[in-house]
């Protein structure tokens, strides 16, 4: 059997003989004894039963955070059974932090496979082990790069390029995470792997020590890595100072939300003040790439089901591909179409909490 405090499993001996040693009602009356008036905790109940709550809330994440207590905090403000990011940001950065809850993490993948765009700032002069400001310095230089010359090199670093990945990573080496084994001071050599950098612009040279971008990349592109490799080419070398995601997949900065607002939302919600369904954005955002299909309540129930659907008649489309598909403007499967029939790849239930009507176009209370 298993505790319902620690979750740790016992000897049926062990229980027995606790269980025989606890002090009865009575007697905790008679010394009063303050757990004597509490209701005995049933077997497997939490102090707080967690609920289902389906959508995005697209944190504006402060610098100091990790991802994973971002995703923590959101999920205890909102007491949610599920949920996860997509797309992780370093301490170091803020910004859009998108976080999926209950149905939603359904679609993570659609986000994560979007561009994503960054403002960022480099200082020139210093290289580090972490490619920001959070690492050692292994390389210095005196001297400064021209906004001339960096503007020149851009070119080099826009469209399909090899980029080898910083050392301290969440990439995985023979099952360990790159950061844990640099931490360990293990040398740690990735090796180069194509992205796509869709924009690069020089967009302020504040003094001779600091420049100012902007980005839109692909998946997989890691930022403190162009400012690594832009110093390299300059002579000068260079590290991140700062960094900002301004957009992530169908979320930008209109979408976010800073997490003293979010907070104070949730304490209003909790005196009825207000409703923590306002700080969500529909699931079927994050699809918004994805063509929708409405289909009738009769053929939704076999797409329910993960039966699938023949369409016929001159209204059948004509295309092929994934869809997301709908049943009276409600959100019911991500499907593949093809071939006059619809197949269901993702069935979604969204009972419990979701978005308020209107959240999907920003109209954030």
């Amino acid at each position: 059997m298993t505790t319902p405090d620690d979750g740790v499993a016992a000897p049926h001996g062990d229980a027995r003989e606790k269980n025989s040693s606890m002090p009865s009602p009575e007697r905790m009356r008679a010394t009063n004894d303050p757990r004597a008036d509490k209701p005995p905790r049933r077997h497997g109940q939490h102090k707080r039963d967690r609920r289902d709550v389906h959508g995005w809330v697209v944190l504006d994440k402060p610098i100091g955070m990790t991802s994973t207590q971002a995703v923590a905090v959101v999920k205890r403000l909102f007491n949610a059974r599920r949920a996860g990011h997509a797309g992780t940001l370093d301490p170091l950065a803020s910004g859009g932090l998108p976080i999926a809850m209950g149905e939603a993490t359904k679609t993570v993948p659609f986000v994560m496979d979007g561009r994503k765009r960054y403002r960022f700032t480099v200082t020139w002069g210093e290289e580090r082990d972490t490619d920001d400001t959070e690492g050692r310095v292994t390389q210095m230089s005196d001297r400064r790069p021209e906004p001339e010359a960096i503007r020149a090199l851009l070119p080099q670093f826009t469209g399909v390029i090899l980029q080898t990945p910083p050392q301290y990573s969440a990439i995985k080496i023979q099952g360990e995470r790159a950061y844990d084994l640099a931490r360990d001071g293990e040398v740690v050599e990735l090796k180069p792997r194509e992205v796509e950098i869709h924009e690069l612009t020089l967009v302020e040279q504040v003094d001779s020590s600091t420049s100012v971008f902007e980005a839109e990349c692909g998946k997989g592109t890691y930022v403190r890595a162009l400012a690594r490799d832009m110093g390299r080419l300059l002579g000068c070398y260079g590290h991140i100072s700062a960094l900002r995601r301004t957009v992530v997949g169908p979320f930008d900065e209109q979408d976010m939300i800073p997490l003293a607002e979010l907070e104070a939302l949730c304490d209003r919600a909790a005196s009825g003040g207000a409703s923590l369904a306002d700080a969500l954005l529909p699931v079927e955002t994050a699809l918004d790439d994805i063509p929708a299909l409405a289909v009738t309540r009769a053929d939704a129930a076999r797409l329910h089901r993960g039966q699938a659907v023949l369409l016929r008649g001159r209204d059948a489309p004509d295309c092929s591909g994934t869809v997301y598909v709908t049943v009276a403007g409600r959100l019911l499967a991500l499907a593949e179409l093809g071939h006059g029939e619809i197949i269901p790849k993702r069935v979604f239930n969204l009972s419990g909490l979701t978005a308020s009507s209107g959240r999907k176009d920003n109209e954030r209370v």
